[in-house]
């Protein structure tokens, strides 16, 4: 496999770097969509969907390095047009419908090695903030955790969900013994809004997964959480860019 090389690069603002660290910013864009053929590519509030996480990525003051993976060439010349470095062209076969979320992230890694980090931003999430990604990369660093990922607060608690037995008898998700009637007693419940995901490189190449006892979370809030797989979320997406305070 080849080994792709080049001078690191200031992608945005001012480059700083915290302790010395490095970090790759990969946003992983296959072709394939059932939930919503070509939304990469969608024209979202007059810019492609894949532009709005290149522009933030872009304005970091932390990314040394910013590349697109796919396997598609009508999303690679989009992300070119914006601005994104496309330095390989991934393989089909880590673009299925099958393929973990963190393959991506680890063949980058094979091609462009000798980076402390790797930041994984997926293009589905246009509404997070420069703010958000330099904020994940200094908790992560500073903590001297080994990954950080995104979080935003269940809008419906665990504690209050059921699945449905034989005869259709409800049963609580998390069980008879966790049951509160007073909502102001329940814990807070978090889900990952799929925005960032950080982790140290060596780190990322053993465990091969971002979620892990070590992994620490940063919380974001619901209106910039919009995770897009179908047209209701791209509908909800442009709505809230149209609001004045985005």
């Amino acid at each position: 496999m080849r080994t792709i090389r080049g001078p690191i690069a200031n992608t945005g603002r001012h480059l700083l770097m915290i302790k010395g660290k490095t970090v790759l910013a990969v946003i992983p864009a296959r072709g394939g969509s059932k939930g919503l053929p070509g939304k990469n590519i969608m024209m979202l509030a007059g810019k492609p969907l894949i532009a709005w996480t290149i522009i933030t990525a872009k304005q970091s003051k932390y990314i040394d390095r910013l590349v697109l993976s796919s396997e598609d060439d009508r999303i690679i010349e989009v992300a070119k047009d914006w601005g994104c470095e496309v330095p390989f062209k991934r393989p089909v076969d880590l673009a299925r419908d099958d393929t973990l979320g963190i393959e991506p992230a680890l063949h980058a890694l094979r091609l462009i090695p000798g980076f402390d980090f790797v930041l994984l931003l997926q293009p589905t999430s246009p509404l997070r903030i420069v703010d958000d990604i330099d904020n994940v990369i200094e908790a992560c660093i500073l903590a001297d955790a080994d990954a950080c990922v995104s979080v935003t607060e269940a809008s419906k608690n665990p504690f209050w969900m059921y699945y449905l037995s034989q005869g259709n008898k409800l049963k609580p998700v998390m069980g008879n013994k966790n049951l509160v009637d007073n909502r102001q007693q329940l814990p807070k419940a978090y889900l990952l809004n799929g925005a960032i995901y950080l982790a140290k490189t060596n780190w990322l190449i053993k465990s091969k997964s971002f979620l892990c006892e070590e992994t620490i979370a940063y919380k974001m809030p619901r209106d910039r959480s919009i995770d897009i797989d179908d047209k209701l979320d791209f509908l909800m997406a442009e709505a809230l860019i149209g609001l004045p305070n985005h």
